[in-house]
């Protein structure tokens, strides 16, 4: 059964689902849908032309589905796009996209910490860990099982590859390769990330086989170029070899040194 505090305030046109919990002083906008089993905690704000799947968990003060911080935005009809069983804690503020053409989406299984910023047109994948006070520029793309470590800023256009570890308080202004991790202004990577491989359950051979591609690239003296064509002569390229060698194919502002 849903419960909406008397003192929430939502606009007719949204969409409520099942088994919501919207609690004291919430503010749901036009163009809103809710799934089953959300819970907003309270002083929750969903500004407008927001989808929202199931069993999320927003709260008190987080701020989504407004307008994009972007000169350029001419006040077109915009979207926000969140999945379901996502932690969206205090003070966290997600914009819709700049154009209609594309939503700003955050997908499953997400935790997002307090303060952070989710800016226009970004795209988040599923089981990423945003620590404290995170800010993202437009446009950055965020695959799976990421771990961002807090009070990090990353530049727009950047893309962030799957199973990477990124330390705290670290500036990020080139994509990170995934399965990698590294730290710091400006941001160096420093190695695999093994251990959360490893907790991830990555067997020891598939770890194995992402380090000979990961040395290629970030240990040897080969520039990029010449990286690639001593790939082409390891022969057949394991899932997650693939996944690293077609991550830097299309690397388009840079690989993170």
């Amino acid at each position: 059964m849903t419960f909406i505090h008397p003192s929430a305030i939502i606009d007719p046109s949204a969409v409520i689902g099942d088994d919501c919990q919207i609690g004291p002083y919430c503010q749901i906008g036009p163009g809103v849908t809710l799934g089953a089993r959300n819970l907003l905690a309270s002083n929750v704000i969903i500004g407008r032309n927001t989808i929202i799947g199931n069993d999320n968990k927003i709260s008190p003060y987080a701020v989504v589905g407004t307008d994009p911080q972007d000169l350029k935005f001419g006040g077109e009809e915009t979207w926000l796009q969140i999945g379901s069983f996502n932690t969206i804690r205090e003070f966290v503020t997600i914009n819709r996209s700049n154009k209609p053409d594309e939503n700003t989406v955050i997908g499953d299984y997400n935790l997002l910490m307090e303060y952070v910023h989710v800016a226009h047109n970004c795209q988040l994948g599923n089981h990423i860990v945003i620590a404290n006070a995170v800010n993202m520029a437009g446009h950055v793309h965020i695959q799976d099982w990421v771990s961002l470590g807090g009070v990090s800023g990353i530049h727009q256009f950047v893309q962030i590859g799957t199973h990477s570890f990124v330390g705290g308080m670290s500036a990020i202004k080139k994509d990170i390769a995934p399965y990698t991790r590294g730290q710091g202004n400006p941001y160096k990577t420093v190695g695999l990330n093994s251990v959360g491989l490893m907790r991830k359950g990555f067997s020891t051979d598939t770890i194995a086989g992402i380090k000979r591609v990961y040395k290629l690239f970030y240990e040897s003296k080969l520039n990029t170029t010449q990286a690639m064509q001593a790939v082409a002569e390891l022969g057949e390229l394991s899932p997650e070899q693939l996944i690293f060698v077609n991550f830097v194919k299309n690397c388009e502002r840079g690989l993170s040194n």
